[in-house]
């Protein structure tokens, strides 16, 4: 195990890295989270004896709760549209150029930002226990990538409605969706994550690469412009009163009193 990172730990053995979070108590992402995960994947593109990646978290029931609202709550516009920039563009920009298969080993629930890291990755493995949701809109925030990813994934209409809602789901609803590649038991989430990227290590390295790359190329031509239209409405809206109130009433563990503004 290497723990050069401050919330993340890498190892590597027979071909497959694991990037492992580990932020208790429930992996919120903030700049040092994101920064590890990013520099993790960094690591492992160019490190000669991975072929496979695996994300996974140290916290048996929570994958990630999301962005850390301590922070978000500093955030003006343009701190968030920093923020932004490093979670969205220079993950994107990783994850594209890696070179190697990504598998999300998602043992326990994964909530707004803690589901972009997970649909981040090309292959989904989650346990039957947990839990998935968008609850951005109740934060006064919006759920920038997955406005992109999710629509094309389950369909524009079912997107929209746990989008627009907020609603936390099952990963058999997920699994129902598209979303997920397989949901097994939580105990069998890790084996069988290591399972599939052995099986994906003993392939020739370079016509993985090439394949990957090829992937990549064919499925996102056009999904970074996507992602920087939706992260400019996202930082229009941080400025507004409105997204305060909803994530300081969250906090208080109130209701938000909203004024439309």
């Amino acid at each position: 195990m290497t723990s050069i990172f401050e919330f993340v730990n890498y190892r590597v053995g027979d071909g497959v890295a694991e990037i492992t979070m580990n932020r208790p108590p429930v992996n919120a992402i903030n700049h040092q989270l994101a920064r590890d995960v990013i520099d993790a994947y960094k690591f492992a593109k160019d490190d000669e004896s991975a072929r496979v990646v695996i994300l996974a978290s140290a916290l048996p029931e929570v994958f990630s709760a999301g962005v850390d609202l301590k922070m978000a709550l500093e955030f003006d516009g343009q701190g968030l549209r920093k923020f932004l920039e490093l979670f969205y563009y220079e993950h994107h920009d990783v994850l594209y150029r890696l070179g190697k298969p990504v598998i999300a080993a998602v043992a326990g629930h994964a909530r707004a930002a803690g589901v972009t890291f997970a649909v981040s990755c090309d292959m989904i493995i989650a346990a039957e226990e947990a839990q998935f949701g968008y609850p951005e809109i109740n934060v006064g925030l919006l759920p920038a990538m997955h406005l992109v990813h999710l629509s094309r994934v389950a369909g524009r209409h079912r997107a929209a409605q746990l989008l627009y809602t907020g609603d936390i789901v099952s990963a058999a609803e997920m699994y129902r969706l598209g979303v997920l590649n397989e949901v097994v038991p939580r105990k069998q989430v890790l084996p069988r994550a290591r399972e599939l990227a052995a099986k994906l290590a003993r392939k020739s390295p370079i016509a993985l690469k090439l394949l990957r790359d090829a992937f990549v190329r064919a499925n996102e031509l056009d999904y970074r412009r996507s992602i920087e239209s939706v992260v400019e409405t996202t930082c229009s809206l941080k400025d507004t009163e409105d997204s305060t109130e909803a994530l300081m009433a969250f906090v208080q563990k109130r209701e938000a009193v909203y004024t439309g503004r």
